[in-house]
């Protein structure tokens, strides 16, 4: 296999050659750890933990087992046995492993709370099961502790269902998707979001926050529960159908799962469960990420890997996902975590720095994905662009389907902190949201989360800032501030979506230029809820126009859809730094930029490459999108060859402005 490999991502990427022995390494570590782990058998068949730990109940009553193998004893005390620390010792056997058996159908029963007594040396310690299904917070003490689930079957309708072949994707956070000043639940998203997200024509939810975590403000990135769905929206059967609700509308959802650390609390998480930081972290300073403040996984230990692999079997067949989009890669390829990384050359990813049991975790990880299902989606969150990502394992590569193109929303942020209307490089947005590593597919997008957190600003509000606050409304008359972020909104949106990737990405409320930032509750803002929701009824409201962007990204997503233009290989038919111009044709389909901040071109020629007729199917400029409609979507253009050989009409590009035409016959 390392041979074949070699030779195949050598083909992909001739960039690689001096690596080529990095590649084989690559490929050997993981043979060996796959061998290792389960000889000849499956993946699948390896990545049971959830299966055999935590609570289960047979027969006669309820079984406990528990990994602990530094722990010299094991106590289950909670509600059942009035919290008595003695009285239910639990059994020691082989590799660390405790079990107890509480004989009697109602020994345990739901909604009881529970915790492990660990005995270490002289140290007694609490703590929450490691395979909790569901962590609740005590809202006296605020102590955490786990809930037993007596759980029933769920009556799951979703039988045959098929994960988007093309992602585009609608990235949320349940909690913060209710207008009003509290933590959202599934139910209400299940009811109020998924409608609007049907509506926009986006098929792809990518969920944030849903693994337990003891911090509301950490945005779900400080797990402390892995196998527990988040409590503070409701109970896992709300999660269920909420996904199931998805399923029946055509909407893929993914977790944001977070397997590159886990939060250091000793109270609610896995660190020093069994009383040792090497249980499933690293010792030192290599098991603590400098930058987060959370505890960083071995991936070298067996039974980590088993934990994680049972992780993300336990959520796509308990809960239906269809895929993940995997948090902090970069941290976890590389043991400086990339700080401070430019990663210029190739010599940088493969390298001392390289943490290969975190890249062959990650190749396990996607090749158990696929072998649940293999229509299944999996996203890196890498900025580093290390080579293979988004290769087949049998390739040499990673096994990721698509990672996301973390430099685009750089690149926009960039350009307007730094460059005035008429500075902007053409050339440059061309070459940086097509760049991309030869045969590895990206997720586009112009900005996510990351850009809307407190501290920064989304777009809209880069744009226009406080004029927002009173220019959005209709009433307030014209505001040029306000005109110009509707309009480029717009064009950065559609010059993105069409061109930085094979799939697209959103953060909720965006589409409508949602104003301000997202701050969590926290004690410097007074425990407000003000700035930790989605208001909706801007987006509602006709006498705002807010309305207008979010037509527009109705429009945008249905054509990129229905026409297929993520699959399609963009070529360059015309660039004008001076005139602020881009034309390039997907397909059948052309798309005209205007960035001009005032000049608008009557008669301009746009070189199209084909002879035929073309008519205008998207005008950025509609009314109805908040523009002044000054472009006819009625005429249709017939294309024809000038003296130079060049093949194309004459059109009328307003500023600012994005027009996209298609072949008719």
């Amino acid at each position: 296999m390392a041979t074949n490999a070699k030779k195949k991502i050598l083909e992909i990427d001739p960039y690689l050659a001096p690596f080529e022995k990095d590649i084989e390494l690559r490929v050997q570590l993981y043979k060996d750890k796959k061998k290792q782990l389960v000889g000849r058998k499956k993946l699948v068949d390896f990545a049971n933990g959830h299966k055999y730990f935590g609570f289960h109940r047979t027969e006669t009553g309820w079984v406990y087992r528990e990994w602990a193998p530094a722990a010299d004893q094991m106590y289950l005390t909670g509600d059942f046995n009035n919290w008595n620390l003695r009285s239910h010792p639990m059994t020691k056997g082989e590799n660390g492993v405790f079990e107890i058996y509480l004989e009697g159908e109602n020994a345990l029963v739901t909604g009881q709370k529970v915790q492990a007594v660990i005995i270490n040396g002289w140290k007694e310690l609490r703590r929450i099961p490691l395979y909790a299904t569901r962590v609740v917070q005590d809202p006296v003490d605020y102590s955490w502790c786990a809930e037993i689930e007596d759980k029933k079957p769920f009556n799951w309708t979703d039988e045959g269902f098929v994960p988007a072949k093309t992602p585009f994707i609608y990235e949320c956070h349940v909690g913060m998707a209710q207008e009003k000043g509290a933590v959202g639940s599934y139910s209400e998203f299940t009811q109020n979001v998924l409608p609007r997200i049907k509506e926009l024509g986006y098929n792809t939810i990518q969920i944030m926050a849903i693994m337990e975590h003891p911090y509301y403000g950490s945005f779900g990135y400080q797990v402390s529960n892995f196998f527990a769905a988040s409590s503070l929206y409701g109970d896992s059967d709300g999660l269920k159908e909420l996904i199931n609700t998805a399923h029946s509308m055509g909407i893929t959802v993914l977790l944001d799962v977070v397997h590159s650390h886990a939060v250091k609390n000793t109270n609610e998480g896995l660190n020093e469960f069994d009383g040792t930081v090497y249980q499933f972290f690293h010792e030192g300073e290599k098991g603590n990420h400098s930058a987060w403040g959370t505890k960083l996984f071995n991936y070298g230990k067996n039974e980590v890997l088993h934990f994680l692999l049972s992780n993300l079997k336990y959520w796509m067949e308990e809960f239906h996902f269809d895929g993940f989009r995997f948090d902090g890669v970069t941290s976890m390829l590389y043991l400086d975590h990339g700080l401070g990384s430019a990663f210029t050359s190739y010599g940088m990813y493969f390298s001392m720095n390289t943490d290969t049991e975190a890249v062959t975790y990650l190749q396990l990880a996607n090749e158990l994905i696929h072998q649940i299902n293999p229509k299944a989606i999996t996203i890196a969150e890498d900025m580093s662009g290390m080579p293979g990502m988004c290769i087949a394992i049998k390739d040499g590569g990673i096994g990721f389907d698509y990672r996301l193109s973390m430099g685009v929303p750089d690149l926009w942020i960039k350009t307007l902190k730094e460059c005035t209307d008429d500075q902007w490089d053409i050339m440059k947005l061309w070459y940086e949201l097509t760049i991309r590593r030869p045969s590895e597919k990206n997720i586009g997008y112009s900005e996510s989360h990351d850009q809307a957190l407190v501290g920064d600003k989304t777009l809209m509000f880069r744009l226009c800032d406080a004029e927002m606050y009173t220019g959005m409304s209709k009433l307030y008359g014209t505001s040029l501030v306000i005109d110009r972020g509707i309009a480029l909104h717009k064009l950065i949106r559609l010059v993105t979506a069409s061109l930085a990737g094979e799939g697209y990405l959103n953060f909720m409320g965006n589409e409508f230029g949602h104003p301000e930032w997202i701050d969590f509750p926290r004690e410097g803002n007074g425990w407000s809820y003000h700035y930790c929701r989605r208001q909706w009824s801007l987006v509602d409201n006709d006498d705002l126009r807010y309305k207008g962007l979010n037509e527009f990204d109705k429009a945008m997503i249905k054509l990129l859809k229905e026409e297929k233009v993520l699959q399609k290989q963009a070529i360059n038919r015309w660039m004008h730094q001076d005139d602020k111009m881009l034309v390039f044709s997907k397909g059948d389909l052309v798309f005209i930029f205007n960035f001009h901040p005032s000049k608008s071109f009557d008669g301009y020629f746009i070189p199209v490459g084909k002879k035929g007729k073309y008519q205008v199917v998207l005008s950025s400029d509609d009314v109805q999108f908040g523009g002044y409609s000054r472009v006819d979507k009625n005429h249709v253009y017939d294309a024809w060859t000038t003296p130079a050989d060049w093949v194309g009409f004459q059109c009328y590009v307003p500023s600012r402005t994005a027009i996209v035409l298609k072949k008719i016959k």
